[in-house]
């Protein structure tokens, strides 16, 4: 008799605290999310240091688009990033406060969670790293942390979401850039055209045009070996750095990954992007130099610019013009819908 009252009470703990936890507002906003993965990517990958939860999401959304993270309040991470350009900004160059010039074409967030390295030269390691160049950069947002700091501690939506997010812990700058990346890894992109037609088994999902385009992108043009496809998933990129010669046909010549790794044989270096949601994302190379993909494709069939250390895949492509046509056709199925998380 006692046995069973000890297990009557037990259960009832259980079920109290379990009551307990499902309503408690901080218990829900911390459960971990688990992006869905697109059709034609691998699983997501999410470091255990910075694993993504509601309020931590809900929280870098917010950070991403606010401008008074800026010295002066204009800019945002999403001034450059914006969704409406393929989270890139339709410009050559990234522009920050004041209208300062960047140096180099604002890349692409869109998968980025899938990244190696990021930036052009890959100089950081993780969306982390990447996130806090931006906010501290005088050229860009060019953030008085103390300032910005004291913002977030006095404005009380902001002051909650940290804490529903991380807890106590005081605000600081690693939190504001985990919570950034957090939201970041979220921006996802596949569910294109060219997905439904290679992994979906949707035979029309892509035109005659596209399909040819796609063999040429296989076999003649060798576009394969830098932007990768296999027969699971398509991430159209090696994370590795190619030097194409852009860069390094002008006066002051751009060596890229060597200026991170000071390794002469990484000179003229720049990371292969992704050619997902491609055509939303122009202009195209570090430098933004190209307006349109026909331009990105007859610079390549012209095969690159020479010089010492040009990749030994750069070579000159005998493409017809048809087949040109069929290539930017392929290259326009690619464009996904973002993921959305609810």
């Amino acid at each position: 008799m006692n046995c069973f009252r000890e297990n009557k009470n037990s259960i009832l703990i259980l079920v109290l605290l379990s009551i307990f936890f499902l309503e408690d507002p901080v218990f829900s906003e911390n459960k971990e999310i688990f992006p869905k993965t697109p059709l034609g990517m691998d699983d997501v990958p999410i470091p255990e240091k910075n694993v993504i939860t509601k309020a931590k999401y809900e929280l870098g959304k917010m950070l991403f688009f606010e401008n008074r993270l800026s010295l002066d309040n204009t800019v945002s991470c999403a001034s450059c990033h914006n969704p409406k350009y393929g989270f890139s900004n339709n410009r050559q160059y990234g522009v920050g406060i004041g209208g300062k010039l960047g140096k180099r074409n604002v890349p692409t967030i869109i998968n980025a969670a899938y990244n190696d390295f990021q930036f052009w030269d890959g100089r950081a390691k993780s969306l982390e790293e990447q996130a806090k160049s931006p906010i501290l950069k005088k050229s860009e947002m060019g953030a008085n942390l103390d300032k910005v700091l004291q913002f977030l501690e006095n404005t009380p939506n902001y002051k909650n979401k940290f804490k529903m997010a991380f807890g106590e812990k005081t605000i600081n700058l690693d939190l504001i850039v985990s919570a950034i990346a957090s939201y970041e890894r979220t921006i996802l992109s596949g569910n294109s055209p060219f997905d439904y037609w290679r992994y979906g088994g949707k035979k029309n999902a892509i035109s005659e045009k596209a399909k040819k385009g796609f063999e040429i992108f296989k076999k003649k043009g060798k576009c394969v070996k830098c932007h990768l496809v296999d027969e699971f998933s398509a991430p159209f990129t090696d994370h590795q750095f190619h030097n194409l010669g852009i860069g390094l046909d002008k006066g002051k010549r751009e060596i890229g990954r060597e200026a991170v790794t000071g390794r002469k044989i990484d000179m003229g270096k720049f990371k292969t992007p992704t050619l997902r949601n491609i055509s939303q994302t122009a202009p195209y190379m570090h430098d933004g130099r190209f307006k349109t993909l026909r331009e990105v494709i007859d610079f390549y069939v012209q095969g690159g610019i020479a010089n010492p250390n040009l990749d030994p895949d750069m070579r000159k492509l005998d493409l017809t013009e048809k087949e040109k046509l069929n290539l930017e056709s392929f290259l326009r199925t690619l464009d996904g819908k973002i993921i959305k998380i609810k």
